[in-house]
């Protein structure tokens, strides 16, 4: 899934100067990836959660795969196929082994699960040759938790993909097309629409968010929430009280999982993003590239892609009081409003657009490979 979804695009422009072979589990993501950056791909089972028989097994296959390709590059992005993959390609004498850290576990976990999980990113480190944090925040947690003594760059201005401008684009939605879609979603025309992407769960901050909507819902009438994301029941789902506003709400509308974000970006005035944690979002980003300012919290990846005062806001983690200030003046103040949104997707153009980001990648693999 991750191949499928967070590097799209970037294989095929690699595989124009290196023959790429893209690794992941047998699935329909892997097909996808196949025939659409037109890359040679090998499956390879490997489970996200900790499974030491499976972890072995596919470390062995890892291995094998590595000894008979003999690559002079392995790029891994993701926890557990980074830990697997540069092991092996460790041991199968890879000569360039690259990892990129796109987020961190460990900061938000404690106890003995936090210390299992921080070997694991040490031991990964170990192996790698090179170590690239997808962000600033990113790589001063790395620093401080001790991760690793290697040195650390952050390519281009972080993220590991870029953003598609062309696709993620305001201009390719007319007016008719977005009262359309308001009026299936029970949105009036003058209606201030504030927009959140991602997975309904307690760390991306719903909680707080309708908490704060709703007492914003007090005194602006008319406003509307669209959740964009699917509900999770047994990983941090939502507490009863947010799940009864929302359900009781005629302000609040749900969509669920949508394979395409950018019609719901489109009739939105903001993105309101109150997450707990993240590595580098590309919501901010696809909001931003729509025009969308934004509200975030202050933490790694957010705090890079958003200037406050200037293509959005940024508050404190937890903090109702903080989100719904914010949220009152990006709904009222016009001239502020207006001031972000015109910003809002030339920052994002400037500094994190697709070709960009490729190129930089392109250009430090060439750059490693002359100390070999």
């Amino acid at each position: 899934m991750s191949l499928d979804y967070l590097l799209k695009g970037q294989l095929s422009f690699l595989n124009d100067h290196y023959e790429v072979v893209a690794v992941s589990g047998k699935d329909k993501h892997l097909d996808t990836v196949a025939l659409r950056e037109a890359v040679r791909t090998e499956a390879v089972a490997m489970q996200r959660s900790i499974s030491p028989w499976k972890d072995v097994v596919s470390l062995w296959k890892l291995y094998l795969l590595f000894r008979k390709e003999k690559p002079q590059i392995v790029h891994s992005i993701t926890p557990k196929a980074g830990l697997l993959s540069m092991t092996a390609a460790y041991f199968a004498r890879v000569p360039i082994r690259i990892h990129t850290f796109t987020g961190l576990i460990f900061p938000s976990k404690k106890g003995v699960l936090q210390q299992i999980l921080i070997v694991m990113d040490r031991l990964l480190c170990r192996f790698a040759t090179h170590i690239y944090p997808e962000g600033e925040g990113v790589k001063e947690d790395l620093k401080r938790y001790g991760i690793t003594t290697k040195p650390l760059k952050v390519i281009a201005n972080g993220n590991v993909n870029g953003i598609d401008i062309s696709f993620f684009d305001p201009e390719l939605y007319g007016a008719a097309e977005k009262v359309k879609l308001k009026s299936q979603l029970n949105i009036k025309e003058h209606d201030f629409v504030f927009i959140f992407v991602g997975r309904l769960v307690g760390d991306k901050g719903i909680n707080e968010l309708v908490t704060a909507f709703q007492k914003l819902h007090l005194v602006v009438n008319d406003i509307k929430l669209l959740l964009v994301g699917p509900f999770e029941q047994e990983l941090d789902p939502l507490n009863g009280q947010t799940l009864e506003i929302i359900n009781q709400s005629d302000h609040i509308q749900c969509v669920g999982f949508q394979t395409d974000v950018r019609s719901y970006f489109a009739i939105a005035d903001a993105l309101v993003f109150p997450s707990y944690r993240e590595g580098f979002p590309n919501v901010v980003l696809q909001a931003g590239a729509m025009g969308l300012p934004s509200i975030v919290t202050n933490i790694s990846g957010c705090n890079e892609i958003i200037i406050e005062g200037k293509n959005g806001t940024i508050i404190p983690v937890k903090e109702v009081n903080a989100l719904y200030e914010s949220m009152l003046k990006m709904s009222t103040d016009v001239v502020f409003r207006n001031q972000l949104q015109v910003n809002a997707r030339p920052l994002i153009a400037s500094r994190y657009q697709q070709q960009l980001v490729w190129e930089a990648i392109l250009a430090e693999y060439k750059r490693v490979e002359k100390y070999v």
